[in-house]
This record gives C-alpha cells, sequence and structure tokens, in this order.
C-alpha cells in the first residue's frame, strides 16, 4: 500500500488520511466503463417499471400501516382528534436505500409507530391479520423471535421485510427524523435495533465521498460475493451492511478513484487487513442513553469478534458479530483470489467476467456434511428452513471446538432443493478438510458425533415445530452428492484461480459423525490397497411416507447408530446421521457393501468394532455409561433372554424386559409418526423388574430424555414440568412400573412397539395447551396441561 509519508496536509477521510488522492488514468475510466457495461448485461440494474411498481408498493404498505394504527387508537378509547392525528411512517433501508437494490431484490422497511401501538399484540397479531387478507399479499411469515423481530411477506410479487419500532411520541410526525440520538429515549433494544438499519444506511451515503462510485463499487462487489459463496450474514460471512461499510471504507481511502479502481483496491486492502483491527468509518459516538456500544476494552464479548466491522451511528455495533474461524478462513481465501484476478485484469489477460466465476464448492472438496431440511408444506418449510439456517452456523462452531480447529468446515450458503421430493424441501452443505499443516497420528479420527448431537438438539428446541418438519444430518463423498446440486452436470475442474483448500491433502485424518457408534475404518486388501467392498453406502434420501417428530428421532442416533465416517487418507467413509425422516433409511446407510449385514438398531453381529464393518453398542447422549458397559449389558440381557427362553416361563415377553428390549431394537425401524389431527399427551405404564431399569430407560431415549437416576426409583428429565414424579415429557418409576409421559404420536409409537408382550397399559391422557410465560416478554411457549 501507499505510505503516508508527505500526505500531512490532506484532509481526514474517516478516522484516517486518505491513502490515496490520485484519480483515474485513460485505462481506468475505459476498465470502469466495462465494468458497468458487464453490471448491465447481467441484469443487475432494474428496469424503470420495476423501480416504479416498487415505489407504488411502499405506498400501500403505508396507506396499510396508517389505517391500521388509526383503527387502533380508536380502539384503545383515545380521541377522535387522536384518531385523526394518529400516523405511522414507512422508512426504507439496506440495499434499497442504498440504490444497490436489483430485480428480485428484498425491500428493508421499518414502520415507527407511537408508544400505546406495542409490536407483541398490534403488529405481530393485529396488522398480521390485516395484511392476510390483503389478496396482494403472499407468504406472510412473522419471526418475533428473530433477534431483530421481522414479518416477511411478497406483496405484489415485490419481497419485503418489515419491521416495527415503537418510539415514545403519541403523534408520529410525518417528517419525523430518526437521525437524531432523542428518537432513543424510552425504547427498547428491539426498536433501537430496527431503527438503526436507516439510520446506518444514512450515515454511509453521507461519508462517502462519491455516492455514485460508491453505488456502483458496491453493487459489483455484492455479486462477486454472491458469486463466490461468501455473501451470508446468518451463516457467518458478509452481510449487506457489513459489506457496504467495507466499500465504503475504501472509497474514504481512495476518494478520487473510479469503480474499476476502487474493486482493485478493495482486495488489495482486505487481503493485507490484519483482523482483529476494526473497520470504522468514523469515531465511535458516546452517549447517556446507556445503550451497549462495541468497545473491545469494557466488553469481554467484543474481545472474542474475529473481523469487527464497526456500524457509524449511535450506539455503534459490530455490523459482523457472527463471522467465525472457518468462515474469515474461507472469505480471505476469496479476497486473494479477486485480488489475484484484478491483477490479470490491469494486464488487460482477462476480462471482469473473470472475477464472477461462480465459486466451484463441489469440486473443492472431497468429503462433505449435507443438512437435509424437510416439511409438510412450503410454508412450514420457509419458518422450518429459516430456524435451522439460523443454527448452522452454530454446527460449524461445535466442529470446530470439539476438534481444536484441525477438522475445518466451510459451510456455503446456497440452499440446494430436491424436486423430486413429495414434501417441500431444501439441503445445505458444508465442505470438510483437515487443516493443512496439522500432523494427526494415522488412523486417528476427528470424532464429531458429539458436534452433531448438540446441533440437533439445539435445532430440537423450535417451539413452532408442526408433524412433517424434519432435518437429517450426513456425510457424503464428493461422488455421493446427489444430482440436483450439478444442475448443469459435473465438471471436473480446470480454473487456474484456484484457492489453498483446492490442493489440499485430506490425509492422515478420521472424522465420526454419527452418535453412538464406534469409528469405522476401511479395511485394506493385501496389496495395502484400501478395497472398494469396505466403503459404506451414503444413506438414502428422506422418505416421503415416513415421518417422526424431532424428539423420536434422537432415539436413531442416540440408540441405533452403528457407523460412523472415517476421515483416513484420502477420504472419510461412512454416514452422519442426524434427525433423519424415518428408522428405516437410517438402518439403511448402515448397510455395508461386502458383507451386505444390517445393523439393528445398535445390536453388533461382531464382538468389536473391527475391520467388517460392525459395531460394538451405542451410547446415549444422556448415559453416562461407556461402550463397553453398554456391551456388557446387552450380552447379559441376551443370556437372560436366552435363560428365560429355556426354562419355558409362562406369559413370555410379558413378564422378560429383556425380551422387549431385544424386541425394541429388533422392530424399532417400524416406528412411524401417526398424523392425528389434534396433538395430545398420553400416559403408559410399563412393567418392569429393577434389574431391568436401566434397559428399560434406553428405550426412555426415545422421548429425547436426559434421565438421571435418584436413588434407584425415580428418575427425573430436563424439561417442563412443576413435580418430579410426573412431569411433561417425563418418566416415573416406582418398584414395579415405569411411567413415561409424553406427545400421543411417541407414545401410541412406543405402546405398539411393546403391546405384543403385554407389558404396556394406557393410563390416561391430556390435551397440548399453549401456556404464557410470565415476565418474559411476553414470549409464547409450548408446555402441556393434564385434565385432573
Amino acid at each position: 500500500m501507499v505510505s503516508l509519508e508527505g500526505l500531512s496536509g490532506l484532509p481526514m477521510s474517516g478516522i484516517t488520511k486518505p491513502i490515496s488522492m490520485a484519480g483515474p488514468t485513460k485505462a481506468d475510466i475505459l476498465k470502469s466503463r466495462q465494468l458497468k457495461k458487464f453490471l448491465v448485461e447481467a441484469r443487475l440494474y432494474e428496469s424503470k417499471e420495476e423501480a416504479a411498481k416498487r415505489e407504488e408498493v411502499l405506498g400501500k404498505i403505508q396507506e396499510i400501516v396508517t389505517s391500521w394504527v388509526k383503527q387502533l387508537t380508536r380502539l384503545k378509547g383515545y380521541t377522535d382528534k387522536m384518531v385523526e392525528d394518529a400516523n405511522a411512517v414507512i422508512f426504507t433501508f439496506g440495499s434499497y436505500r442504498l440504490g444497490v437494490y436489483g430485480p428480485g431484490s428484498d425491500v428493508d422497511t421499518v414502520c415507527v409507530g407511537p408508544s400505546y401501538v406495542n409490536r407483541e399484540h398490534d403488529f405481530f397479531f393485529v396488522l398480521h391479520n390485516i395484511l392476510s387478507e390483503r389478496k396482494e399479499v403472499t407468504e406472510l411469515q412473522p419471526v418475533p423471535g428473530a433477534r431483530v423481530p421481522v414479518m416477511k411477506f411478497k406483496f405484489d410479487g415485490i419481497s419485503i421485510d418489515l419491521l416495527y419500532a415503537r418510539i415514545s411520541l403519541l403523534v408520529v410526525p410525518q417528517d419525523l427524523d430518526i437521525s437524531d440520538v432523542s428518537v432513543f429515549y424510552n425504547v427498547d433494544e428491539s426498536t433501537v435495533q430496527s431503527l438503526n438499519g436507516r439510520r446506518v444506511a444514512d450515515q454511509i451515503l453521507k461519508l462517502v465521498p462519491n455516492v455514485e462510485h460508491f453505488c456502483t463499487t458496491l453493487r459489483c462487489l455484492k455479486f462477486w460475493a454472491k458469486r463466490r459463496g461468501v455473501y451470508s450474514n446468518v451463516t457467518g460471512y458478509l452481510g449487506g451492511v457489513s459489506l457496504a461499510l467495507l466499500v465504503a471504507r475504501v472509497c474514504q481511502l481512495y476518494p478520487n478513484a473510479v469503480p474499476s479502481m476502487l474493486v482493485s483496491r478493495f482486495f488489495r486492502i482486505y487481503t493485507q487487513w490484519r483482523w482483529p483491527n476494526p473497520i470504522m468509518l468514523c469515531a465511535i459516538e458516546e452517549d447517556e442513553l446507556g445503550f451497549s456500544v462495541w468497545d473491545p476494552r469494557k466488553n469481554p464479548r467484543d474481545r472474542t469478534h474475529l473481523m469487527p466491522i464497526i456500524t457509524p451511528t449511535y450506539p455503534c455495533m459490530n455490523s459482523s458479530y457472527n463471522v467465525s474461524t472457518n468462515t474469515l478462513r474461507v472469505m480471505t481465501e476469496q479476497f486473494q483470489y479477486g485480488n489475484n484476478i484484478c491483477e490479470e485484469i490491469q494486464l488487460n489477460t482477462v476480462k471482469w467476467s473473470a472475477l464472477f466465476e461462480p465459486y466451484r464448492f463441489f469440486e473443492s472438496y472431497k468429503d462433505y456434511l449435507q443438512v437435509d431440511i424437510v416439511a409438510a408444506n412450503a410454508d412450514d418449510l420457509r419458518a422450518w428452513r429459516g430456524w435451522v439456517e439460523s443454527r448452522l452456523r452454530q454446527l460449524t462452531l461445535m466442529i470446530e471446538r470439539d476438534t481444536y480447529g484441525k477438522l475445518q468446515c466451510h459451510p456455503y450458503p446456497h440452499e440446494y432443493v430436491d424436486t423430486s421430493k413429495s414434501r417441500a424441501h431444501c439441503a445445505f452443505f458444508m465442505g470438510l478438510q483437515r487443516k493443512q499443516g496439522e500432523i494427526v497420528q494415522e488412523g486417528q479420527p476427528f470424532d464429531i458425533r458429539g458436534s452433531i448431537d448438540e446441533f440437533r438438539h439445539s435445532v430440537s428446541k423450535y417451539m413452532f415445530w408442526k408433524p412433517g418438519m424434519e432435518i437429517s444430518v450426513s456425510y457424503v463423498r464428493r461422488k455421493q452428492l446427489p444430482a440436483y446440486v450439478f444442475p448443469d452436470g459435473y465438471e471436473h475442474p480446470q480454473n487456474r484461480w484456484l484457492t489453498p483448500h483446492h490442493k489440499l491433502s485430506h490425509s492422515n485424518g478420521n472424522a465420526c459423525t454419527e452418535s453412538g457408534g464406534k469409528c469405522l475404518k476401511r479395511k485394506k486388501d493385501l496389496d495395502g490397497e484400501y478395497s472398494e467392498h469396505s466403503r459404506l453406502e451414503k444413506r438414502q434420501y428422506l422418505d416421503g411416507n415416513k415421518s417422526v417428530s424431532p424428539e423420536i428421532i434422537s432415539c436413531e442416533l442416540n440408540r441405533m447408530s452403528s457407523g460412523c465416517s472415517t476421515f483416513d487418507q484420502d477420504e472419510m467413509n461412512g454416514a452422519a446421521e442426524g434427525n433423519a425422516s424415518s428408522t428405516s433409511s437410517v438402518i439403511s446407510s448402515c448397510s455395508n457393501e461386502d458383507i451386505g449385514n444390517e445393523c439393528p438398531a445398535g445390536i453388533s453381529e461382531g464382538s468389536n468394532g473391527g475391520d467388517n464393518g460392525s459395531v460394538e453398542g451405542s451410547t446415549s447422549p444422556s448415559s453416562s455409561q461407556s461402550d463397553s458397559n453398554d456391551a456388557d449389558l446387552k450380552s447379559s440381557l441376551e443370556d437372560e433372554h436366552a435363560d428365560h427362553r429355556n426354562k419355558n416361563k409362562p406369559r413370555h415377553g410379558a413378564s422378560c424386559p429383556a425380551c422387549a428390549v431385544l424386541h425394541y431394537h429388533a422392530r424399532v425401524r417400524d416406528l412411524t409418526y401417526l398424523p392425528f389431527a389434534e396433538r395430545e399427551l398420553m400416559l403408559i405404564k410399563i412393567a418392569v423388574n429393577a434389574a431391568a431399569r436401566r434397559d428399560v430407560l434406553d428405550i426412555a431415549n426415545i422421548f429425547r430424555a436426559k434421565a438421571v437416576d435418584v436413588s434407584g426409583h425415580t428418575i427425573t428429565l430436563e424439561g417442563e414440568g412443576e413435580e418430579e414424579g410426573m412431569i411433561a415429557n417425563g418418566i416415573f418409576i416406582d418398584h414395579d412400573s415405569l411411567s413415561l409421559t409424553g406427545d400421543l404420536d411417541k407414545m401410541v409409537a412406543l405402546q405398539r412397539l411393546l403391546e405384543p408382550y403385554g407389558i404396556c397399559e394406557v393410563a390416561r391422557t391430556g390435551r397440548v395447551a399453549l401456556v404464557r410465560e410470565s415476565g418474559v416478554d411476553s414470549k409464547y411457549l409450548r408446555g402441556y396441561s393434564f385434565p385432573v
């Protein structure tokens, strides 16, 4: 970069002096014209007709919210004068406000309303109902639990994200100036977040030296980031605000540069930037209002931020707090890629189109994690997908934590859809590779089963879960990738601008991804090469005919897992199974091509997890027993079962819990979700003796139970409820029976499983009720109630 020596007389540009005041050459101007022509040909600009339609839609939304506030003012008993003056104002922000929107872009809006119109009921209930009755409104999706609560919908085909900000005024003036900090008096955190979107956009436009050049450069780099897979705030990459701030800072450092120069300088600067030094357009503002401001000296959490990009308005925040070690690595590689291309563009060896070559994600790695998401219909999938996608970043952090950074994840923000499915479906993928330069003992696995268990547990907490909402996490090798991720067919990579990880070796490491089983290693033939026959098949895809709830799914991994992938030499083998759609598809993933044996619910055919692919035992996340203890337990069960059978005891099975457990292992694949019209709870009792209590508790893990044995008689769970003995989704043991309470579908499935042995009976049922948690910002939680 250019030295600052000799530039002492230059005016300040942001928090520092500019790097260069040089203007463009004729070649720079020509390249800028070529860049603008490319962007137009790529259809990144909207037509006048489309722009006019957006303006028309915004005008209609303004009319709706004004009418909505007047209606509420009347219902709340205010005077006729107040009703007449009642008002709400729509502000735009994001790409629309910055002037870099294109065809199909969302319009980010915030509705500013008076103090007596609240968000919880008036916005997310009353306004929601008004919008739902409009024929122009489709795909209406309220997201009250988001970090910034939002209502998403399409109005006459235009995607709208609508936020709500309640300010401390009884009447909102039409010419409200939200740039004044006084607008933050007596408001909540969500209002601050909602208003700051517009405030940040306005401040960026004020702080850049040339708005036109800034907009062209930002439009270009936004397109580049999408093509290279680094544009997604929720996944841990650059969001719209973060990218705008990065571009604005480059504009400040080169105030007289044209877009072609700014694009080149963008990559040059951020290839060399020493993170976590922050990017700031102006000094951080302090105020007495008491809102938290980004300051690593005072706030310990701010010290953990890897790529701080600070917003320029009070309260200043880090817009890129989601960035992780893995996503920062990927972005740094892509900055280097862009820098290399721009250098060749300057030499006239390539054209601008080379910069926007799509990233060949599925040709860059040998090993992947696949996350399938399904729901009963498109509306359910939209909500379910949003929830799961918001948790994918946590999965990468968990894997990074549990492997001490030795196994690197590359989450890809693009979603893929299998249109052949009978139900709504989408999938996300993550590339996996061993960290370059890490020395791993040969044959040593990366065990990420716990990471996937923790991720599934996090996803299962979705309080708006509906029947049919399912996820599946599986390991796939490159050649096992589904065809729908290659819409134009597979091509071998021939791009000479490969990022470093294209060339990395995957040797000397294994990865275990499925819960409850030991790592399977590929056996070698007599010549020392890995045999094709020892490779595990990829699991079958989601079966639309069978479905289980998230809680039932846990048993499939906690008790039935029989294999995991290995990251051995060049490839990982096996299947990582998350919340699968059916147990049959889980078990199919355990098949071994050379043997053809099935893995019946965690019972090993062999005596150990050796080269033949058999697995000894299985572990549950809630169990404190080791694999060897579980194996001994199963062995004793089989002995007890055989002894019971040989003695011809009466009612065999009814009084033999070993029979029940073995029957459970053999028949568990038949468990399916029963689509009842109404969700209910059911309590069932299982006859059990003290010696077999442990085994029946293994069955109880069907309910995602984290069981704790108290004095050998009472079992309590992590979950809802107040009474220790009988709680919702809970279990209770007395001397000769086990009582289980859970959702009706799970209870019926378990009852059907044990019914042939006469050891299961229904006690009573109760309907599910929604309960409101007191004192927690009026959030709704799912709870249960029993009639006496």
